[in-house]
């Protein structure tokens, strides 16, 4: 792009745009802006959702149209940051998903990412050993600061940030201190040491790093009494005794021993269970920093007494577990404890609550023998062990909150960091993670670790499909990188393409004992061993979720397939989520990650037929439902089905329910229609036919087209000809709107061979007035007058009245063409008539559209407004957006004969901002013509009379 933005929230709130050596300040406009961008910033790269962005703004304060300004904010950081940006040209920086906005730059543009990323360099180097290093990447680290953190910001997210960035500066200040002691340089840290002491009182690692400074400084009287400071001080004010750290330095002063600094008890007589780090821990900076803050907090609270990290199978909640308590280490000098609770480790029984208690009251000290063999007496005795001590407990992989509860009332000072693929609920004194899978920069960086950054590297878009392959997941992230690493000869583009094969994908993620398909199972037979009945129906719903590929779910499709009212459904797909095998995709929907869809097609059941039935069926009647309850007077062309669909009571609970579901309708569709089961592939089609009305007024033409062309594949394989009447009918519908008269005809005369060859005379009288429809799409007028005109006589005889309103307006259409509008008007008003007799909405919008457009011929513009601004309102409320834009260039004509160019503008723009011509020549020509129109007369006005 040639520019690069930076962003600085470690202080008030800027940024800069960079163009090679020049940089240049943004104006980010108001305060709750900044703090829009502050959001964005603190999560780059990942999606945020409306509903955090409001929640961090204002917090339970906020105004009716906090979204709206949210949008506005949106906006104005997109102007800030993209000046040229073209009005409908995306923006590169900061893009709108279907899960929230994101900001589109590297953790390296953002002071607070790139100085959490400097920490934690600084303490991989000085557990290495090299302290200089060390304290000159802490020095960097805090040279970023330019004062108080989001200065000038409020509201919940900037008083939260700005509390955690200070916390995270802190611990910054007292790991340089450390490497300082280490190298000897005590005095020159005293006076910092104090100032920190003073603005922090309570935090006892800075005064026990004081007091050492000061002991080595030769003023042990002087530590002495810092040590009573704070002794007095966490009484009065927190209710406790110094810490196990702060006494150790107390006692090293008072026999006036010359240690380096506060140690921890021998090995023999202090339990340190931790397992081994990863070697190259990758990513996760955002999470890491805020486990710490809860593990180590800055001030001298006590750390959080229960932390949950959960997530699902592979997503490397024990790795960053085992992580994050090696860099907590020293917050805990009583020992650390670790266990593998066994909850999904397959064909081993989970450790009962017993078996982890003693344990850990044996690591503890406990001889074997005093173990008490009572659950109540051994948690009794694991409290009183932990009384008045600061011990890390690991609990890794833990099956459900029952095999950790009696662990939970240790005294405060100690934590419990848990790993389980079940979210818990506990409530006070706990905070939970739910780690998400990893981002597309983390994943690449992972494979460069495992199988060598040149390699990875090599070829960006094919690493880019691998990492996308892996779906985030760092299991299957390792397994990658492990058998590139094996097999040297390969490509990253080899194995790519292996992956690509969903049929053996799950196959092809195994090496050696590590392979993502077991990881999905143990969850599995988890769920179908539960003692509770949901968890039985949890375990088979998600064998039936993988017989239907479509993005989303509801609970009532669920039931559909499990044959269980939508109650018992929502039930089971919640009890999915909480095992972290499905995720919310938004209120009431669900969706499969790829690698958890494609091992849940693998569990197919051998009833699989019947439960895809009853889910298809849904399908079809409910969208056959929605299209008539959306538009009583329209045909509904698919059959009926014999299934309860989903209720909607209003046209525009129908039309919303079948925007919300349009793509998974579709993907159904495509899915049945490719089954070669008869009966499915005929759900298929039925299901298509349901879309056409829809289909039509969103203008979704290529969707259409395609769907229908499948769909008469299908009708003819089995030779169903009133399903490829209505597929070439459709078909023919999609090539009019895209200018392809002919090829248009030429499918609606094999729709009137085969409606005359059926007998149906109503799907007759459509066909002739399709192909009328057809050429007018084609400006060839007088061709498509002896079309309606035989539409008309054929609906007239068989009593179709909406045959009869559809004939007379293609009658209009035809005269205002031939340059008629007289005629035109005349048997354009008897349609309209009739259409507002029936209620007929749709029509009746198309109907005054024509007598607009055939007054302005008439050079009659304000008659012709009458029925324009009226077309215009039936058309916002049917939602179709071609009548809608032929409106708006229509009214913008009008005003121009009126001589009032700036509201002519406005209609102009309006109908660009619609989407132009929606890919119609004919009206994009229109479009362009009417705004050089329009142009022309703002300049004819400005200019004058001639003198």
């Amino acid at each position: 792009m040639g520019e690069r933005i930076f962003i600085r929230l470690l202080g008030a709130v800027t940024a800069e745009l960079h163009r090679g050596s020049a940089a240049e300040q943004v104006d980010l406009g108001p305060a709750r802006q900044q703090t829009t961008l502050a959001i964005l910033a603190a999560a780059v790269a990942r999606p945020v959702p409306m509903s955090q962005m409001i929640a961090g703004i204002w917090g339970e304060d906020a105004p009716r149209n906090a979204e709206q300004s949210v949008y506005t904010y949106i906006a104005g950081l997109r102007r800030a940051f993209e000046p040229g940006r073209g009005r409908r040209e995306p923006s590169r920086v900061l893009a709108g998903t279907p899960a929230g906005y994101v900001l589109r730059v590297e953790p390296a543009q953002v002071d607070a990412l790139l100085f959490a990323e400097r920490i934690e360099e600084a303490r991989r180097v000085q557990r290495a050993g090299d302290d200089p290093q060390a304290v000159r990447l802490l020095d960097e680290a805090l040279a970023m600061w330019r004062g108080t953190a989001l200065s000038g910001l409020s509201g919940p997210f900037a008083e939260t940030e700005r509390d955690r960035l200070e916390q995270l500066r802190l611990a910054a200040l007292e790991l340089r201190a450390e490497g300082l002691l280490r190298l000897g340089r005590h005095r020159d840290i005293v006076e910092e040491l104090r100032h920190l002491t003073r603005r922090n009182p309570l935090r006892e690692r800075v005064r026990e790093l004081l007091m050492t400074a000061l002991f080595r400084s030769g003023s042990p009287a002087e530590a002495l009494q810092v040590y009573e400071e704070g002794r007095v001080l966490l009484a009065e004010e927190l209710g406790l005794s110094p810490g196990e750290g702060l006494r150790r330095c107390h006692e090293m002063v008072l026999r006036a021993d010359a240690a380096p600094a506060p140690s921890a008890p021998a090995p023999h007589e202090t339990p340190h269970q931790l397992p081994r780090p990863l070697a190259e821990f990758v990513g996760r900076s955002a999470e890491i920093s805020r486990l710490t803050e809860w593990l180590a907090p800055g001030d001298a609270t006590s750390p959080s007494p229960l932390m949950i990290i959960t997530g699902p199978p592979g997503v490397g909640k024990s790795a960053l577990a085992a992580h994050v308590a090696h860099l907590a280490m020293d917050r805990f000098p009583d020992g650390q404890l670790y266990v593998n609770c066994r909850g999904a480790t397959p064909e081993l029984p989970a450790l009962t609550p017993l078996e982890v208690l003693g344990r850990f009251l044996r690591a503890l000290g406990v001889p074997s023998g005093a173990v008490p063999a009572d659950l109540d007496e051994a948690a009794a005795a694991w409290r009183s062990r932990l009384h008045d001590r600061r011990v890390l407990t690991v609990l890794d992989d833990a099956a459900d909150l029952a095999q950790i509860r009696p662990l939970l009332s240790a005294s405060l000072g100690n934590t419990l960091l848990v790993t389980s693929r079940e979210t818990m609920s506990w409530g006070e004194d706990a905070v939970q993670l739910d780690l998400a899978r990893m981002s597309p920069a983390e994943s690449a960086t992972m494979l460069a670790n495992l199988a060598g950054a040149n390699r990875i590297s090599a070829d960006a878009g094919e690493t880019a499909r691998l990492v996308r392959l892996c779906d985030g997941l760092p299991l299957a992230l390792r397994i990658a990188g492990a058998r590139l690493a094996g097999r040297p000869d390969w490509s990253v583009s080899a194995l790519a393409s292996r992956l690509s094969d969903e049929r053996t994908r799950l196959h092809e993620l195994a090496a050696g004992d590590l392979a993502v398909r077991s990881s999905l199972a143990a969850s599995h037979t988890a769920l179908e061993r539960g003692s509770r009945p949901v968890d039985r129906l949890a375990a088979r719903m998600l064998s039936l979720l993988g017989l239907l590929h479509v993005p989303e779910m509801t609970a009532e499709v669920a039931g559909a397939l499990a044959g269980v009212t939508s109650g018992e459904a929502e039930a089971a797909l919640e009890r999915l989520v909480d095992a972290h095998l499905l995720d919310r995709a938004g209120p009431g929907r669900y969706q499969l990650h790829d690698l958890v869809r494609l091992f849940a097609g693998e569990l197919r059941p051998q009833d699989w037929r019947g439960p895809l039935i009853r889910a298809l069926s849904y399908y079809a009647a409910s969208a056959r439902l929605a299209s008539h309850v959306s538009d009583p007077h329209r045909t509904q062309l698919a059959a009926p089905v014999d299934a309860v669909p989903h209720e909607v009571r209003t046209a525009d609970e129908a039309k919303a329910w079948l925007r919300d579901e349009e793509a998974v309708l579709t993907a159904a569709a495509v899915q049945a229609m490719n089954s070669p089961d008869d009966t499915i592939a005929r759900l298929g089609v039925n299901l298509v036919f349901g879309l056409l009305w829809r289909q039509e007024r969103a203008y979704h033409i290529a969707e259409m087209k395609e769907l229908n062309t499948l769909a008469l594949r299908v009708s003819e394989r089995l030779g169903d000809d009133a399903g490829a009447l209505l597929a070439h009918d459709h078909i023919a519908n999609a090539l009019r709107l895209t200018g392809r008269t002919d090829e248009a005809v030429s499918h609606l005369r094999s729709s009137l061979e085969l409606a005359r060859r059926l007998g149906d005379a109503f799907s007759e009288m459509r066909a002739l007035g399709n192909v009328a429809n057809a050429y007018s799409s084609g400006e060839r007028y007088e061709e498509m007058l002896p079309w309606a005109e035989r539409q008309l006589a054929l609906a007239t005889s068989i009593g179709a009245s909406v045959g009869v309103r559809y004939a007379l307006l293609m009658m209009g259409h035809s005269h205002l063409g031939t340059g008629h509008p007289e005629k035109a008007v005349k048997v354009l008003r008897e349609a309209l008539a009739e259409a507002e007799r029936a209620g007929d909405a749709s029509n009746e919008g198309q109907i005054r559209l024509v007598l607009g457009e055939a007054h302005l011929d008439l050079d009659d513009p304000e008659q012709a407004l009458r029925y324009l601004l009226r077309a215009r309102e039936l058309f916002e409320t049917s939602g179709y957006r071609i009548g809608r834009v032929r409106c708006l260039i229509r009214l913008s004509q009008a005003y121009r004969m009126l001589k009032d160019p700036d509201r002519a503008l406005s209609y102009v723009d309006e109908a660009l901002a619609d989407g132009g011509g929606l890919g119609q020549g004919r009206w994009e020509r229109r479009l362009e013509e009417e705004r050089a129109a329009v142009e022309e007369a703002r300049g004819a006005i400005e200019a004058g009379p001639c003198p």
